[in-house]
């Protein structure tokens, strides 16, 4: 009999559903110990928690792979983590990598500033001209990154061309899906190899946890975790915990923050102190017919930016009350931050402006609270 396949919401709080045992635990242990009682004389690999296969670890690293249909999937401790993990996985010395222009800003410092210390060049291609993509392509290119829907201009790229050079060249496509969760969106549906994500984020959704996972094939998270026990980037159990009791509300916080995000995006389109709202469940948002397609909701943060620049944005910021200012996104509490100051600080004004993020921009994480709360503080603000 064909096992039937289980909701995200239901896979995010059970994995696999199965009949518990009388007596056991309803909700899962937490086994904060480093080692584990080896049997004498067994050849089996030792349980040690650097070693990334505490059952802790490994639980929650199954029911990731699950949401997002992958074969496998580890966490690590950061999202940074995760995303250099990935690419030293599929990338060596004097390797190329073609990553699309609209990245974090963290991602674009690990590629300009520490890939080249291992011999390895990027190029970096415009995602609205799709022909760039086969065009940046070298003899010694292996992989494509793209991060989807981007940060902080909520851009959702079409990977359908990218896949297929990806496949035609025989390159491994990686993406970072952070800003959408796998209840949103699935990279791996459209042609993905391998997908990055933040579990600071919608994953973990409380602001307490910082880890990051990658999910694709058994090979390549194989691969994953060699280097994680090398380099010592293995997850703390009490973190997986944590993002385990996230994961089980998943479902519906998505929901609530889907909702919220095309309130407060609907609401900021209409004043006249904004100058132009990046959401893609906005008809005027370059993307909206592609998000309606790929999308199963257009998530939780929307982008800002004030007719009055810095000098604006600054002014609301010193008034909100309920919306705090404060890096990182996708908790349950709503945070705005400027890009200028955070996220891409590092790569200048001048490449912000390039790419569509004037002074002035702000980026809001819309959390769970009640839309009309959020949208009276960013009123009280403007006012």
């Amino acid at each position: 009999m064909t096992r039937r396949r289980f909701g995200l919401g239901t896979t995010a709080i059970h994995g696999t559903p199965h009949r518990r045992a009388d007596w056991s635990p309803v909700a899962p242990p937490l086994l904060q110990s480093t080692t584990f009682v080896n049997p004498v004389g067994s050849e089996e690999e030792v349980l040690y928690t650097r070693y990334g296969n505490n059952p802790t670890q490994l639980e929650i690293a199954r029911k990731y792979a699950l949401l997002e249909g992958a074969e496998n999937a580890v966490f690590v401790a950061s999202g940074m983590g995760a995303t250099a993990l990935a690419h030293l996985a599929v990338l060596r010395p004097g390797d190329h990598l073609v990553s699309s222009e609209w990245i974090y800003g963290g991602t674009r410092g690990l590629f300009d500033q520490e890939l080249g210390r291992f011999g390895i060049t990027v190029t970096y291609v415009d995602p609205d001209e799709p022909r760039l993509w086969k065009k940046a392509v070298r003899k010694e290119t292996r992989a494509i990154f793209i991060e989807t829907p981007t940060n902080p201009l909520m851009r959702v790229l079409d990977l359908e061309p990218v896949a297929r050079v990806a496949r035609e060249f025989g390159l491994a496509l990686l993406v970072d899906g952070t800003f959408a969760s796998p209840i949103n969106f699935r990279p791996l549906e459209h042609g993905a190899d391998v997908v990055i994500t933040s579990a600071t984020k919608y994953l973990n959704g409380h602001s307490d946890v910082i880890a990051g996972a990658v999910a694709g094939s058994a090979s390549l998270v194989e691969e994953v975790i060699r280097l994680m026990r090398l380099w010592g980037q293995a997850i703390d159990p009490h973190a997986a915990w944590l993002i385990d009791r996230g994961m089980r509300t998943l479902g519906v916080r998505m929901e609530r923050h889907n909702a919220n995000g095309m309130a407060v995006a609907r609401w900021a389109a209409t004043q006249p102190d904004i100058a132009r709202v990046h959401y893609p469940g906005l008809p005027t948002h370059p993307d909206h017919a592609r998000a309606k397609k790929v999308l199963d909701g257009f998530g939780g943060m929307v982008g800002l930016e004030l007719r009055g620049g810095v000098p604006a944005a600054e002014r609301l910021l010193r008034r909100l009350k309920l919306v705090a200012h404060a890096p990182s996104l996708a908790g349950v509490e709503s945070l705005v931050s400027e890009p200028r100051l955070t996220s891409h600080k590092a790569i200048g004004a001048a490449a912000r402006a390039r790419i569509g993020i004037p002074d002035g921009f702000l980026r809001l994480s819309c959390g769970i609270e009640d839309a009309e709360d959020i949208i009276a503080d960013l009123a009280e603000g403007l006012g």
